[in-house]
């Protein structure tokens, strides 16, 4: 599985169980349109923007360009890649009926494309030889346990207090929590922050 350092914004979770199939990287939804209401999910994602890049991979359809401008508008474009995924005809299994523009989404598409896809967008793929013998230390359910921010009496409280603290959407769940941080920290700045 190919690591990516930018974080990838899609439009819901069903891009999102497909791209975490296929790439190590922080993926972020944007719930569809509800991102042009939600305060908090922009304000993470410009976060991420300046700390490590965003790469944008929405639909082709006239609703991905839409929130995928929308961003653009938010969030200064040089800190933004754009991957396209190309119009495919056709409708993705889970479904019943075929979308209004009868194109698959990025969850339809085929693996491949999509790797090409981030891949002519510049994603940085952290995959080369050089980069495999630096030790990734990642932050760990274990580290968030350690620090008392899951399964644990309070750990829901001390989780909110810290969203708040750090200006992370509220409504964050603890796995998505540690995307979040592995995104925006080593395991040492985790640490020592919190």
């Amino acid at each position: 599985m190919e690591r990516i350092k930018e974080a990838i914004i899609v439009e819901g979770r069903y891009d999102k169980n497909k791209l975490k199939q296929i790439v190590d990287a922080c993926i972020i939804e944007t719930s569809g349109f509800h991102i042009f209401s939600d305060k908090e999910t922009r304000k993470l994602i410009e976060s991420l923007a300046q700390k490590r890049g965003i790469i944008i991979l929405t639909d082709s359809d006239s609703a991905g360009f839409l929130i995928r401008n929308f961003l653009n508008g938010c969030i200064d474009p040089k800190l933004i890649k754009h991957a396209y995924i190309p119009d495919i005809i056709g409708k993705e299994a889970r479904k019943t009926t075929w979308s209004a523009e009868r194109k698959l989404g990025v969850e339809g598409i085929p693996d491949s494309i999509i790797i090409k896809a981030l891949k002519v967008a510049g994603a940085t793929f952290e995959s080369n030889p050089e980069s495999k013998n630096i030790p990734h230390s990642k932050i760990t359910k274990a580290d968030l346990f350690a620090k008392g921010l899951s399964g644990r009496s309070g750990s829901c409280k001390l989780r909110a207090e810290l969203l708040k603290a750090h200006d992370l959407p509220a409504h964050l769940s603890s796995n998505n929590l540690l995307d979040v941080l592995n995104a925006l920290y080593t395991k040492d700045e985790f640490y020592s922050i919190f």
